[in-house]
């Protein structure tokens, strides 16, 4: 995926079509998608910014943002998602339905893949028009917010670095980018996003904030203790 590749156009085919809605998109497009590129984790709805990603498509060693532009939809908000989008994953999508296909490459960078989005037969078809290729303008500091507390926890251990139990989510985020391997830790975000457990995350966060606040409170006692000893 390092370069974009033209897939051959299908443009004659939009003359007429029937109008597709987001709803009638996502879960045949979430099948699209793993049947082309094999292991994936779907994660919808995710803040990147000032904007949502539709959708999150987690492969083995990179995140890739899809935006879904149904027949109902417009380019209105398009600029300033990209530019959301181009700050988080390291490769981008957008999916569009029929209408928009003609028009679509004038409005996202040429670094973008394009899926098209056509109803045959009662059912939605989907077709690369173009390839992504990787994105120049992703900052592992914002790619890395993706993550939690626990599973940022999880890294520092897999990369025997210190724990910096009193230190914020943002100064952990800092050091690891700092020191772990790029392509190691795009690979580690992906394992723990493939992981990540939504029925005990919640749990675990609570626990790791109760750990961590313990800790915080034993050590406000030793320094008073040092202060009552001076």
């Amino acid at each position: 995926m390092d370069s974009p590749l033209l897939a051959p156009s299908r443009l004659a085919f939009y003359n007429t079509h029937t109008m597709l809605y987001d709803k009638d998109i996502r879960e045949p497009l979430f099948d699209y998608l793993e049947e082309y590129y094999g292991k994936i984790r779907i994660l919808e709805e995710k803040r990147t910014g000032r904007s949502r990603a539709d959708i999150v498509m987690v492969l083995p060693e990179m995140l890739c943002g899809i935006e879904i532009k149904s027949d109902a939809d417009s380019y209105t908000r398009l600029a300033s998602q990209v530019k959301d989008y181009d700050q988080y994953f390291d490769i981008n999508i957008i999916a569009v339905g029929s209408s928009h296909a003609q028009h679509v490459e004038e409005h996202v960078p040429v670094y973008w893949g394009i899926i098209t989005i056509d109803e045959i037969e009662g059912r939605p078809d989907f077709y690369f028009l173009r390839m992504p290729a990787r994105n120049p303008s992703m900052k592992p500091l914002r790619k890395i917010e993706i993550l939690w507390r626990p599973e940022l926890a999880h890294i520092q251990e897999l990369n025997e670095l210190p724990k910096y139990a009193q230190k914020s989510k943002a100064f952990v985020q800092e050091v690891l980018v700092e020191r772990v391997d790029p392509s190691r830790l795009s690979i580690q975000i992906s394992d723990e996003l493939f992981e990540r457990d939504y029925t005990t995350i919640a749990q675990q966060i609570k626990a790791y904030r109760q750990k961590r606040s313990k800790k915080k409170v034993r050590a406000k006692s030793k320094r008073r203790l040092v202060r009552k000893r001076r």
